[in-house]
Order: structure tokens, then sequence, then C-alpha cells
């Protein structure tokens, strides 16, 4: 009996370790409104690797985590999910409804509509990106001065995997 609750012990003692080390690494989340239309849907829910930014800064194109100074009804940060559009250095402009990074207009397939409101040149100081979302006329994004340039430090993590719904299971591009 006695060797059973060891066993038993060493077994819950394993599943906590394990657990503890998978939430360092991944992090789930959910989608709760339409600012990623069409790439990502409310209710859409998402496996969030912390790994890569570990080793590595944010790249163009990636769909990423991070926490805001926005805040929710109950007072907490709210965390937004959008594509990075410019790292650190990059010059962005947005004009005319078109979205230029270091003067070459982007060629984005993945927004709602085709346009992007706003006027913006501006140019992404050290240690930050430029976010937007994809459903460009319903994003409060880095357009937006509340939102702004996204610190580093404040990035959660690259978006990998979408779980639910399921008709919809696998990578987020």
């Amino acid at each position: 009996m006695k060797k059973e609750i060891l066993e038993w012990i060493k077994t819950i003692v394993i599943s906590v370790v394990i657990a503890m080390v998978i939430t360092a690494f991944v992090r789930p989340t959910l989608v709760k409104g339409y600012s990623m239309y069409p790439t990502l849907s409310p209710y859409n829910y998402l496996i969030i690797n912390k790994i890569p930014y570990m080793m590595h800064e944010p790249e163009k194109g990636d769909i990423v985590v991070f926490k805001s100074h926005l805040k929710t009804e109950d007072g907490k940060e709210k965390d937004l999910i959008k594509r990075v559009i410019a790292v650190a250095g990059d010059e962005i402009e947005v004009k005319d409804g078109e979205v230029s990074v270091n003067g070459k207009i982007l060629n984005e397939p993945y927004i709602n509509g085709n346009y992007t409101s706003g006027e913006i040149n501006v140019k992404v100081p050290e240690d930050t990106i430029f976010a937007m979302g994809d459903n460009r006329e319903n994003s409060l994004d880095s357009r937006d001065e509340r939102v702004g340039f996204v610190p580093l430090e404040v990035v959660r993590g690259k978006v990998l995997v979408r779980l639910y719904p399921f008709s919809q299971i696998g990578s987020v591009d």
C-alpha cells in the first residue's frame, strides 16, 4: 500500500512539472473581437508560442499577442492580437488607402477589403514593432495613439495554431 501511494505521488508530481513546463512556453487565448477578420474570428481558440521570441524578435507578417494599456470592463489590461507590419528601423506610411514599408507598397491579400484608413508616415523606434489588425476598418492598432508602437517586452508570443472551431484546426497564416 505504501509503495502504491508513493507511485501516485510521483505521478502527480511529474504531471505538475510537465504542466508547468508546457505553460511556460505555450499559452491558450481566445479571440474576442473582429479586428483580425477574416484571418481570425471571434471565439477562435488559439495556442500562443512563447519560444520564438526568446530566440529572436518578431518578424513582419507574424501574428502576435501583446499586452496593451487598454482596459477590460473589470480593469485588467487587454491582450491584443495583431499582425506585425513593420519592425524597428522600418519606415511605414499609410496613404491613400495603401500601406508602404520602406517605400514598398505591401501586398496584403489577408486584409478585409483593400483599403487601410489613416495617414501615417513614421519610423519604427528601436525595441518596438508596428502592428495592425487584418480588418483595418474595425481594428484598434498601432495607427491609434492609444496603442501606438508595441514595445517588444509586452509581446506575449506568436500565434501558433487554431484549435477551435474544429473545422479550422491548424496553423494560422
